[in-house]
C-alpha cells in the first residue's frame, strides 16, 4: 500500500448530495459484491461484545482495521467509519450502546465515500439495529465526535489508493515527500469537554497560515530542529498539546531538539523565514509582523440569526401515502412526543438534524427516511444561509444515544 506522504489530493469532495444517489448505482452494486456475507472486521469476538473506541479506513473497498496507536489520526483523502461502543447503566448483563460514525475527508473520493456510508449501515445491521449512525464531515465536525477522541485529533495530508483511481507514487515523489516542510495547526475547538476537543490540522507551509489564537509546529525540510511558534493570544491546554506533538515528530536528524518561541520574541522570525524558504519566496529574509490572521480549517457549526426553530417532524404512510408533517415547533420535545409506529425528524434549530426511527415504524417509513433528511438538510442549508450543512444522525427507539438525548434538553 503506497503510504500517505506524498499523494496527490484529488478533487474537493462535496458532501451536500452524498450517499443517496448511491443507492442503486454502480457504486452500490460493487460494494455488494466484494462485501463477503460476513465482514471479517465486524467479527473478531470484540466488536459489539466489548466497549471501546474502534476505527477503520476504507481502502480498496475493504474496510481495513485502524491500529490502536494510530488511532485519532485522519488523512483528507480518505473514509472512515468509527465505532464508539459504551456500556448502558449498571446493567449486570454488560448491555452496551453504540455509536456509528463514518468521517468523509474533504479529499475523499466517490467509492470511499459511498463505501463508507454502506458499510456502516451493514455495521447497524451487525448490531442488531441499535446503533445511532452519525455523518461527519472534515471541515465541520460535531462535538460528540471530538470528544471521542480525549488527547487530540489530527487530520493530515494524504490518502489510500482509491478503488477507482490509483495514485501510483515514483521514485522522486517518494523521496520528495521525505524532505517536504511540514506546517501543523493546534488549536481548541469551542464547545468541546473542558481538557478535550484539541485538533492538530496540517495546514499549507507558508506564513499566511499563521494565527496569534493559535500555536504551530514546523518540521522544515532540512531543519536540524523542530518548532514551536506560540501565537501571542493562545491557552496553556495548546501550548501543552503542541509541545507533545512536536516531540513526537522528533527523529535522530533533528539534532537540535525542539526549539519554542513565542510570538513577540525575536528570534521567533525564523519560523517566518523557514515557511518563505519553503514556499520558494526570493524575497530577503523577512521579520515576524505584529499580526497574524487565517481562518481555521475547521469550523465550529454555529446556527445564524435567521435560523429555524427547533422543530419535530413525523414521517408516517398511515393514511396510505408517504406524509411529511410538522409536529411541534420552537420548543425542546420530549420522548413522549416520539410515535412508535413512525419516524421522526428532529432539527435542534440547525445544530444538529436527529432521525429517530419507531420500533413500529412501516418498511416503507424506514426505507425513506434518508431521502427525506437528505432533501430536508439541504433545504435547511439553502434557507437559513448555513455556513455548512448541519450534521445528520439516526437513532432508533430505545437505544437512543447520549447525544441525541442531551439535544432535547439543550
Amino acid at each position: 500500500m503506497a503510504p500517505h506522504n506524498g499523494l496527490m489530493h484529488g478533487t474537493e469532495y462535496k458532501v451536500e448530495g452524498s450517499n443517496v444517489e448511491l443507492i442503486g448505482s454502480d457504486i452500490d452494486h460493487r460494494v455488494k459484491y466484494v462485501s463477503a456475507a460476513t465482514e471479517p472486521a465486524w467479527n473478531n469476538g470484540v466488536v459489539g461484545v466489548q466497549p471501546g473506541l474502534f476505527v477503520w479506513r476504507i481502502e480498496d473497498f475493504q474496510v481495513v482495521p485502524v491500529s490502536q496507536s494510530k488511532i485519532g489520526i485522519f488523512y483528507d483523502g480518505d473514509s472512515y467509519i468509527v465505532l464508539h461502543s459504551y456500556k448502558l447503566g449498571n446493567s449486570e448483563k454488560r448491555l452496551l450502546g453504540h455509536e456509528i460514525y463514518f468521517w468523509l475527508g474533504s479529499h475523499t473520493s466517490q467509492d470511499e465515500a459511498g463505501t463508507a456510508a454502506y458499510k456502516t449501515v451493514e455495521l447497524d445491521e451487525f448490531l442488531q439495529g441499535t446503533a445511532s449512525q452519525n455523518r461527519e464531515v472534515q471541515a465541520s465536525p460535531s462535538l460528540g465526535f471530538l470528544n471521542l477522541f480525549p488527547q487530540r485529533i489530527t487530520i493530515r495530508h494524504g490518502g489510500v489508493a482509491t478503488g477507482f483511481t490509483h495514485v501510483e507514487e515514483t521514485v522522486e515523489e517518494r523521496a520528495k515527500a521525505a524532505r517536504k516542510t511540514m506546517l501543523l495547526r493546534v488549536f481548541k475547538q469551542p464547545g468541546v469537554r473542558s481538557g478535550q476537543g484539541i485538533i492538530v490540522h496540517e495546514v499549507e507551509p507558508v506564513p499566511s497560515s499563521l494565527d496569534d489564537d493559535d500555536v504551530f509546529v514546523l518540521d522544515a525540510a532540512g531543519s536540524d530542529a523542530v518548532y514551536v511558534w506560540q501565537g501571542r493570544n493562545c491557552s496553556p491546554m495548546e501550548k501543552a498539546k503542541a509541545a507533545e506533538v512536536a516531540q513526537d515528530l522528533l527523529t535522530p536528524a533533528h539534532k537540535d531538539g525542539v526549539q519554542v518561541l513565542a510570538q513577540d520574541e525575536g528570534r521567533s522570525g525564523v519560523v517566518v523565514r523557514l515557511l518563505e524558504e519553503a514556499a520558494g519566496s526570493q524575497k530577503p529574509p523577512a521579520e515576524a509582523t505584529s499580526s497574524y490572521r487565517s481562518a481555521r480549517p475547521v469550523s465550529q457549526r454555529q446556527t445564524v440569526a435567521d435560523a429555524p426553530k427547533k422543530t419535530l417532524w413525523r414521517l408516517s404512510d398511515a393514511s396510505g401515502q408517504l406524509s411529511f408533517s410538522l409536529e411541534r415547533e420552537g420548543s425542546n420535545a420530549q420522548l413522549a412526543d416520539f410515535d412508535t409506529n413512525d419516524v421522526f425528524l428532529w432539527d435542534d434549530a440547525g445544530r444538529m438534524v436527529w432521525v429517530w426511527e419507531g420500533l413500529g415504524a412501516s418498511g416503507g417509513e424506514r426505507a425513506q427516511w434518508l431521502r427525506v433528511a437528505q432533501a430536508y438538510v439541504q433545504r435547511l442549508g439553502a434557507q437559513a444561509g448555513l455556513r455548512e450543512l448541519p450534521p445528520m444522525g439516526k437513532v432508533r427507539e430505545g437505544y437512543e444515544s447520549n447525544a441525541f438525548l442531551l439535544s432535547l434538553q439543550a
